[in-house]
């Protein structure tokens, strides 16, 4: 009943200077709003990147080229990163491996692949692009499809067979709306014939398989690179539920052909050391983890962040309230002197200021959705599959911040209000 009495109290306060209350959640309605945005934000990567990632397949392994480092753990990596990026070369991967790799009983198909960057040319029209040579099976693993014509044969692959097929907009740059089945495109002075024409897949993680042009892994290899060497390889698997042993498996596999050591067990840090490898195989799962990690530490540096905000809008509600108890001085005195006890005036200064906190968020999760459902609105607008989806950890978050601002920084002026003699309370005007 008393709690009921203080909270029509603390409402018809709020009530009495609408403007002043606005102004004071301004603060906590922009923080909160912010933390909604995040979560939901996070939740529209991580759809977006699990569509990403299955549009390689979920039921494969990838492996693919690294630079051998005398480090150890994440240091390996960023040092195989950096090698890489400067141009070190890694040429041990080759075809006989992927071959001895098919022969897993798990393993159920598979294919090679390689990168090059070539300017192809038809008639007048010329353009900068990217090339990617893979084995014939490449159409039927990676979950693509052809628009027009066909997709080049394994026996096209042994034979260097001078064909290419195009990405929808590399088809459009090079040859308009004519047809471009059968028509021979220049690569290094080199001509090759269009068999087909992809059918549109848009930007995966970052890159557009539209605008490349796909031909051959072993044309690629031999007639315009000049190498013997692969890049990566992708294998299907028949079974998921044995897909870690199979990735070591290919792991010892590739360990003996490349006359690699077997990793050392680091006791300290409890994992093998891989750095002497100069391969890193990954499941689909592996893949899902690593970004899960990277959503999960971005989205906590992120509220690291909106938490600063929220203190400075909790800093606001504190020196409001230090305000209002300075105006109600005299009704502080004349409540203590009609018999209201200390915790009577702590509470319903505390109970007043926690209603401000709660308010600004309340009204900030009500911005936060919808800036999370426009959010969604534009990102599908370019063409992304981004749901509308705000977790139930975003409304928890947000009362519980609310909540706790607003006894964190209402306890002090309620403090202060409740220690108040009532005699120089009164004496005020």
């Amino acid at each position: 009943m008393r709690f009921l009495i203080l909270f029509k109290i603390s409402i018809k306060a709020m009530h009495s200077n609408l403007v002043r209350t606005g102004l004071t959640v301004l603060g906590m309605v922009i923080g909160i709003a912010t933390i909604v945005v995040v979560f939901s934000a996070g939740e529209g990567v991580r759809g977006l990147l699990l569509g990403q990632i299955e549009a390689f397949g979920t039921d494969v392994i990838e492996t693919e080229i690294k630079v051998p480092s005398s480090k150890t753990g994440g240091a390996s990596e960023r040092q195989s990163a950096t090698n890489l990026a400067q141009g070190v070369q890694v040429t041990t991967l080759t075809l006989d491996d992927m071959e001895d790799i098919m022969r897993l009983p798990n393993v159920k198909d598979g294919y090679a692949g390689i990168m090059s960057q070539e300017t192809v040319s038809y008639e007048g029209e010329r353009r900068k692009a990217f090339l990617l040579g893979a084995s014939a099976s490449y159409i039927d693993i990676d979950q693509s499809e052809m628009g027009e014509g066909r997709f080049f044969t394994d026996g096209e692959d042994r034979s260097l067979s001078p064909v290419v097929v195009l990405g929808t907009k590399m088809k459009e740059i090079l040859f308009g709306e004519s047809d471009a089945i059968g028509r021979s495109v220049k690569i290094r002075d080199a001509k090759y014939r269009v068999i087909g024409i992809m059918e549109e897949r848009g930007a995966v993680m970052g890159i557009d398989f539209d605008d490349f042009v796909y031909m051959p892994l072993e044309t690629l290899q031999k007639r315009v690179s000049g190498i013997g060497h692969i890049l990566y390889m992708v294998h299907q698997l028949h079974d998921l539920e044995i897909a870690e042993e199979t990735a070591e498996d290919i792991r010892a596999i590739l360990r003996m052909n490349h006359s690699i050591p077997p990793p050392a067990l680091d006791e300290k840090r409890g994992w093998a050391d891989t750095g002497k490898d100069d391969f890193r195989v990954m499941t689909m799962a592996e893949a899902m983890d690593v970004w899960e990690n990277i959503m999960s530490t971005l989205t906590i540096l992120l509220l690291g962040i909106v938490a600063v905000s929220l203190v400075v809008g909790g800093v606001g509600i504190m020196n409001v309230m230090y305000v209002i108890v300075t105006e109600r001085t005299h009704e502080i005195g004349l409540r203590k002197a009609v018999g209201a006890k200390y915790s009577d005036i702590m509470w319903q200064f505390l109970i007043e200021a926690v209603l401000i906190a709660l308010t600004g968020g309340i009204v900030g999760i009500i911005l936060g959705l919808l800036l999370s459902y426009g959010m969604s609105i534009g990102a599908g607008s370019y063409g992304l599959d981004w749901g509308f989806s705000v977790p139930i950890q975003a409304f928890v978050v947000s009362i519980l911040f609310s909540f706790g601002f607003g006894i964190l920084f209402g306890v002090f002026p309620a403090r202060k209000a409740a220690r108040m003699d009532p005699i120089v309370a009164l004496r005020s005007e």
